[in-house]
């Protein structure tokens, strides 16, 4: 045990002694501020060294300035943490939940290893995801091995990836770069250098009473930092979720490093960002424009975040009331389209939520907006506040839409998604569905399994997020060309609740489709393929996974599920269709994936004909009795529907 801790210690010391002081943070910092006079008058005597002292000395008892994003009275570990944490001591590093155990990157690191050619495996070994875990067990049992090694690790990404300039087009995803350009792709987009610099504000506060953070070390860090900062400002990415998260990063570090010269400069220029695109990248409704409702909440947060910095450091007023007007429409926006046990739609690249996190936004949210009584209620599972008024919901400009009969775990939600063609994340699936029934989604969105990489990787992707991978109408199972959806008519109360949404979806076929929610009990969906285009239209069902039988004679999917929800679907063809069983999957996790039932009714059209169908889908809880299902149209305006012989007549 003994030679252990000698070995230890010699290991200590040799990382300490090699670590140089870096005078030119000396000139990134303006030495006015107040708190740094011991460090200006030992730098203007040319004693560097006890400016770098004095410089931690005042960091390790620095007041004024607050993180909104950690507490260290109140500090907690998970075993998940701590388990990265203990991996990354042995250079086994989490990176991605996607790729399960994590790789070893090697006992001389290396930051370029790639086991699998996923570009987000690579982008993402570069956040550090390892690092403030390191710091939290290093706070919580004093044991200076995560410390020393939090040190060497980040000397060493240092010393390996070097910033060097590139075309900032390079740092996209569809382009390629070779040679060192090829590692900066990877190692400074903009997105991942962000990142670093938000999680290096935790990383601080937790090592700073470490001996391994030695003057030096801090000396390198704030270089480090700074120089993080200023790439970020001058490669900003152009639009989206990654603009608003490198905006509110660049924020915190102006925040919170008020010592740098360029703080105040950093500070505006992220809030004049967020302020600006929260006007452009969320519709009126309160929808981002991105379509993907795993990236609203994100964004949600990133707003969110943003508003906390300058709460706790006293600069909300550089925030317009509409800022928070913003945050809370996106809120409500999000919670109508959302199932009871808090799991999100999986359209686009949408992945499911994780139910306890989800709440967990919500009890944040609440702290912004403690007067808003439905926050409350998801803040506080329905004990507290009140559920939304509304049942049905439809958000007009960004083309969701949600029928729902309650908001109880024993409710019926369809979640429609018909709007604009949205940006990179949202996919070609204009009138696709999910149906969420007494707590089982009987009619999951393939979401979208992997991003993008190499030639396999980017195959997978392009299979899930394909137009004949959802619930919608294809021409020869082509992607659609054009994604703009207007809504037709949208009618939320009443015994039949109608959406009617049309679609250019290809030149010379426009696709408009009507769902109806009959008795708050079934639905019926009409598609319409018309124009002069000729091919085979494709009607695109997918459903859940577990027994389906099929009836290729009556177009009728019938569901044998283990549990007692179940469901049917039936369709009602011009002659002439022919019924195809497809590659089923759905994704709900980044790489994770599910086989399920999936089919295609497949029509010829020529040139002058107009190809209808009527689905009639019924969720229903007895294993035993699938409800016998009648549909036809009567004349050019109305269709008849009999559910066990009970029959309607239904508009359109």
């Amino acid at each position: 045990m003994r030679t252990i801790s000698l070995i230890l210690c010699c290991l200590w010391l040799s990382t300490t002694q090699a670590q140089t002081l870096d005078r030119s943070v000396f000139d990134l910092l303006n030495l006015d501020y107040p708190g740094l006079e011991k460090v200006k008058s030992a730098h203007s005597q040319g004693d560097d060294d006890r400016a770098a002292a004095e410089l931690l000395a005042y960091y390790r008892h620095r007041t004024g300035v607050s993180t909104p994003d950690l507490d260290t009275t109140h500090l907690t570990l998970s075993k998940r943490e701590r388990q990265w944490a203990d991996d990354a001591l042995e250079h086994t590093f989490y990176v991605h939940d996607g790729y399960q155990p994590s790789f070893n990157y090697g006992k001389d690191i290396n930051w370029r290893y790639w086991p699998v050619e996923d570009n987000e495996l690579r982008w993402q070994l570069h956040r550090h995801k390892w690092f403030t875990p390191m710091g939290k067990a290093y706070r919580l049992t004093g044991d200076e091995r995560y410390a020393r090694e939090w040190v060497l690790q980040y000397s060493d990404w240092v010393k390996k990836n070097p910033l060097v300039e590139i075309p900032k087009q390079l740092y996209e995803m569809q382009d390629e770069a070779t040679g060192e350009a090829e590692n900066v792709r990877f190692a400074w987009r903009p997105l991942e250098a962000s990142h670093r610099l938000q999680d290096q504000i935790n990383q601080l506060v937790l090592f700073l009473p470490s001996p391994s953070f030695t003057p030096e070390f801090l000396t390198e860090f704030l270089v480090n930092y700074h120089r993080h900062a200023v790439h970020i400002l001058r490669n900003y990415s152009a639009e989206g979720n990654h603009l608003l998260f490198e905006a509110q990063r660049v924020l915190y570090a102006g925040a919170f490093f008020p010592e740098f010269k360029d703080a105040p400069a950093w500070r505006k220029s992220g809030i004049d960002i967020l302020n600006r695109e929260i006007k452009k990248q969320v519709y009126a409704d309160g929808g981002q424009y991105e379509l993907d409702l795993h990236y609203h909440p994100a964004c949600i947060n990133i707003f969110c975040k943003a508003l906390r910095m300058a709460d706790v450091n006293g600069f909300r007023s550089e925030f317009p009331p509409s800022y928070a007007e913003t945050i809370e429409r996106m809120i409500v926006f999000y919670m109508n389209l959302c199932y009871p046990d808090y799991t999100n739609p999986c359209f686009s690249d949408a992945k499911r939520g994780n139910p306890r996190v989800e709440q967990g936004y919500y009890r944040d949210w609440l702290k912004l907006f403690p007067d808003n009584g439905q926050i409350r209620y998801f803040a506080t599972a329905g004990k507290e506040g009140q559920a939304p008024a509304n049942l049905s919901k439809g958000f007009i400009d960004s083309g969701f839409f949600a029928f729902r009969n309650g908001w109880g775990t024993d409710a019926t939600v369809m979640v429609i998604k018909a709007g604009p063609k949205g940006e990179w994340h949202s996919q070609p699936d204009n009138g696709t569905f999910e149906l969420w029934f007494h707590g089982k989604n009987l009619f999951p969105d393939s979401g979208s399994y992997v991003y993008e990489g190499n030639e396999e990787v980017t195959r997978l992707r392009n299979w899930f997020r394909r137009t004949a991978s959802h619930n919608t109408l294809t021409l020869d199972g082509r992607n659609l060309e054009t994604r703009q959806s207007e809504t037709k008519k949208w009618q939320p109360e009443g015994d039949v609740q109608c959406l009617v949404t049309e679609n250019p979806s290809y030149k010379g076929l426009t696709h408009r489709r009507t769902f109806y929610f009959v008795d708050e009990t079934y639905f019926v969906i009409v598609d319409e393929a018309t124009g002069p285009a000729t091919g085979t239209v494709n009607l695109n069902y997918q459903l859940c996974d577990g027994k389906v039988d099929i009836n290729p004679q009556t177009f009728a999917l019938s569901s044998a599920f283990e549990d007692e929800v179940q469901v049917k679907l039936q369709c009602f063809a011009p002659e002439g269709t022919s019924l195809k069983e497809e590659e089923g999957w759905y994704s709900t996790a980044y790489r994770q994936r599910t086989p399920r039932t999936a089919i295609s009714l497949n029509t010829p059209k020529a040139p002058t004909e107009t190809i209808r169908y009527i689905t009639v889908i019924c969720p229903y809880l007895s294993p035993d009795q699938a409800p016998q299902i009648e549909a036809r149209f009567t004349d050019s305006r109305q269709i008849e529907v009999s559910i066990n012989q009970k029959t309607r007549i239904l508009n359109y």
